[in-house]
C-alpha cells in the first residue's frame, strides 16, 4: 500500500468517526425530545476505481419501533375517549347530587316532604306553608340545574367536536406536506430524519382524537388509516372532515331531527357509533356524549320531573282546580303534557298561584290552587294529600327505569344511582386506559435513545478516531524521515 493510499484511508476513517460522534451527540441531546427517532450512521467501504480505499458514510438511518408507537397511539386514543366520558359524567353527577348532599335532587325531595308534614301539623302557620313553597321551588330549581348541566355537557361536546375536526384537518394537511418534503429530500440524497421527526409529532397530535394506524409506503412515505379502516391519508391528498357546530343546544335538538350536525368525511356521512370506522378516540366520545349519553340522562330527568308533576295532579284531590289545570308543579306555567316531556326537567316551575315570588299566596297549598280566598285555617286534607303523593307507590310512565311502582324518592335515587354507576364505570375504564397508555409509552422509550449505550458507542468512536489519528501521525513521521534522507 502506498503512503498516499494509507493517508487517504486514515482520513476517511477520521471522517467516519467524526460523523459517528456527531450522530451520538445528536442522539444524547434529543433523548427526551418527543417524536425523535434514534439515528445510526450507515458505513460502507469506499471504492476508487476498482480498489477499496477507506470507508465512507452512505447515509443516516432513523430507528423507530413503529409497532410500539402504533400501540401507544391506540392506547392514547382510548384514554382520551374514556377520560372525556368520565369527566362529563362527573359534572352531571355533581349537578344531580348524592342523597347526602344538601342541594341534591333527593335532598330537595326530602325537604319538600318534611315541610309538607310540618305544615300539615300546623296548617294555620303561614311560615310553615311558606317553607313548603320554598322547598317546592328548591326542588324545581334542582331539576332545572341538573337539566342545564346535561345540556352544558352536550354543548361542550359539540364544541370539542368542532375543535377536533379543525385539528384533524390541519394536521392531515401538514402530514401530507411533510410527506412531500421527505420524498423530495430522499430523492435529492439528503437526510430526511428531522422531517420524519416532525411528521411523527404531527401524527401523535392526532392520536387522541382518532385511533391511528401508520403504514410505510416506501421512500419515506406513510399512509394513515383509523383502527377501524377509514383512509385518512394514502397518497397526495388527505381526507377532509366537515362539521357545523350548533353553539346553543336544547334538549329537543338531536342528530336524527337534523337540528345537530353529523360528521362528514370527504363529503359523505361518517357514522360515529360503537364499532364505526372512526370509533375509539376523543372525537367519537364527544359524539357519544352529545347524541347518546347525555340525552339518555336528560330523558330520565324529564321522566322524574313528569312523575313529580303528575303525582300532584292525579293523586291530590283538589276541587278548586279546573279540568286540565296544572297541579303544584307546572311546565313553565302550563299543564304537563306527555307529548311535551322532552326537556321538562329544565322547564319545571312551581305553580304561580302558591308562589309569593310570582304573585301567589302560600295559603293555597292548604285551601286549593284555584281558591279565591283563604279557607278554614285548620284544614289539613290537601296538605296531607300533597305529602302522601310524594311517597305513594307509582309506576313511572317513561324513562329507562326498572318495572315496578315506587315513591318519588326511590325514583330520584335510581336516577342518581344510574349516573353514578356510569361515572364509576367510566372512571375504571379511564384508569385502565391510563395505565395501558403509560405502559406503552414506557415500551416506546425503552426502544428509543439509551444514553448508556450512546456513551459506549462514543467510546468506540473515540478509539477509532484515535487509531486513525495515529496512522496519520505515523505517515507524517515516515514522510519527514524520507525528506530528511
Amino acid at each position: 500500500m502506498t503512503i498516499s493510499a494509507t493517508l487517504s484511508n486514515a482520513l476517511s476513517g477520521l471522517n467516519v468517526a467524526a460523523r459517528g460522534a456527531e450522530t451520538v451527540s445528536q442522539n444524547v441531546a434529543n433523548a427526551l425530545t418527543p417524536g425523535y427517532g434514534r439515528r445510526e450512521i450507515e458505513v460502507s467501504a469506499r471504492v476508487v476505481g476498482t480498489a477499496g480505499q477507506g470507508a465512507q458514510v452512505t447515509g443516516i438511518r432513523r430507528l423507530a419501533d413503529m409497532v410500539a408507537i402504533g400501540d401507544r397511539r391506540l392506547a392514547e386514543a382510548l384514554l382520551a375517549d374514556r377520560s372525556l366520558r368520565a369527566t362529563a359524567l362527573k359534572r352531571i353527577e355533581d349537578a344531580i347530587g348524592t342523597p347526602e348532599a344538601g342541594a341534591s335532587i333527593s335532598a330537595r325531595i326530602a325537604d319538600l316532604e318534611r315541610t309538607l308534614i310540618e305544615a300539615t301539623s300546623r296548617p294555620e302557620a303561614e311560615a310553615r306553608l311558606s317553607s313548603a313553597v320554598d322547598a317546592a321551588r328548591g326542588l324545581a330549581s334542582a331539576l332545572n340545574a341538573a337539566s342545564r348541566a346535561v345540556q352544558d355537557v352536550r354543548m361542550d361536546a359539540d364544541a370539542a367536536i368542532a375543535a377536533s375536526v379543525e385539528r384533524i384537518n390541519s394536521g392531515l394537511a401538514r402530514i401530507a406536506e411533510l410527506n412531500g418534503q421527505i420524498r423530495s429530500a430522499i430523492g435529492a440524497g439528503h437526510d430526511a430524519s428531522a422531517l420524519m421527526d416532525q411528521r411523527q409529532v404531527e401524527i401523535d397530535r392526532l392520536a387522541a382524537d382518532l385511533p391511528l394506524r401508520e403504514i410505510d409506503r416506501g421512500m419515506g412515505q406513510v399512509a394513515l388509516y383509523t383502527a377501524g379502516g377509514a383512509a385518512l391519508l394514502d397518497g397526495v391528498l388527505p381526507a377532509r372532515f366537515d362539521f357545523v357546530p350548533a353553539g346553543v343546544i336544547t334538549p329537543d335538538m338531536t342528530l336524527a331531527s337534523g337540528a345537530l350536525s353529523g360528521l362528514m368525511l370527504n363529503g359523505r356521512p361518517a357514522p360515529m357509533g360503537e364499532g364505526s370506522l372512526l370509533a375509539g378516540g376523543a372525537l367519537a366520545a364527544a359524539f357519544a356524549l352529545r347524541d347518546t349519553v347525555a340525552p339518555s340522562i336528560q330523558a330520565d330527568l324529564d321522566a322524574l320531573a313528569r312523575d313529580l308533576a303528575e303525582r300532584f295532579e292525579t293523586l291530590v284531590p283538589d276541587a278548586t282546580r279546573g279540568p286540565g289545570d296544572p297541579g303544584l308543579f307546572t311546565d313553565a306555567g302550563g299543564a304537563v303534557l306527555a307529548a311535551n316531556e322532552t326537556g321538562l326537567a329544565g322547564r319545571l316551575r312551581v305553580a304561580a298561584a302558591v308562589d309569593p315570588v310570582q304573585g301567589g299566596a302560600a295559603w293555597r297549598l292548604r285551601d286549593g290552587l284555584g281558591a279565591a280566598a283563604p279557607g278554614p285555617a285548620g284544614e289539613t286534607r290537601l296538605l296531607s294529600g300533597l305529602a302522601a303523593a310524594l311517597t305513594a307507590a307509582r309506576a313511572p310512565a317513561s324513562g329507562s327505569f326498572a318495572a315496578g311502582a315506587r315513591g318519588l324518592s326511590e325514583l330520584a335515587a335510581e336516577v342518581a344511582s344510574s349516573v353514578a354507576a356510569r361515572r364509576l364505570s367510566a372512571d375504571a375504564e379511564a384508569g385502565f386506559a391510563g395505565a395501558r397508555a403509560q405502559a406503552m409509552r414506557q415500551v416506546e422509550l425503552e426502544g428509543g435513545v439509551d444514553t448508556d449505550r450512546e456513551l459506549q458507542d462514543l467510546m468506540a468512536v473515540e478509539r477509532a478516531y484515535g487509531a486513525n489519528a495515529r496512522v496519520i501521525k505515523a505517515v507524517d513521521e515516515m514522510i519527514q524521515l524520507i525528506l530528511g534522507i
